[in-house]
């Protein structure tokens, strides 16, 4: 971890990295300032992003961007009418040697693009939500 003089050594370092962050973005997502700079604001103030706009505007390229930029683990989860809690969250299954297993769900994560929650049960909905507000998976 660096360390700083003060508080304005500190800020300018930080925005000399916000600057070079997104330059590397604008190499694969262009004309989208305002939104990266919104979506690189939300991740330094450790909150979430909601991303609205038709279909095309390079919405998941934008977040893959990100992630790889950041060198953070993507995922995105597509929500359907049949998506069940486990399917997010990660299940224990019975592997060869009989022992219980734990295989993480797309929830686990650095970054995760989540595509037409609306369209999922109100259950799985609420397991998206719970990790996002806890910051901790229940399963």
């Amino acid at each position: 971890m660096l360390a700083f003089n003060n508080d304005a050594e500190a800020a300018k370092a930080l925005h000399q990295k916000f600057i070079e962050l997104k330059n590397e973005i604008s190499k694969a997502i262009v004309g989208q300032e305002a939104v990266v700079e919104a979506v690189l604001i939300s991740i330094f103030s450790n909150g979430h992003s909601l991303l609205i706009g038709l279909p095309g505007l390079a919405k998941t390229l934008l977040i893959k961007s990100i992630s790889e930029v950041l060198d953070l683990k993507f995922s995105r989860i597509q929500f359907t009418p049949d998506l069940m809690p486990s399917d997010i969250t990660g299940s224990e299954i019975l592997d060869e040697s009989r022992q219980f297993k734990f295989i993480r769900g797309p929830i686990f994560a650095n970054i995760i693009l989540a595509d037409e929650i609306n369209r999922t049960p109100p259950k799985t909905q609420a397991a998206l939500l719970e990790a996002m507000q806890e910051k901790a998976v229940t399963t």
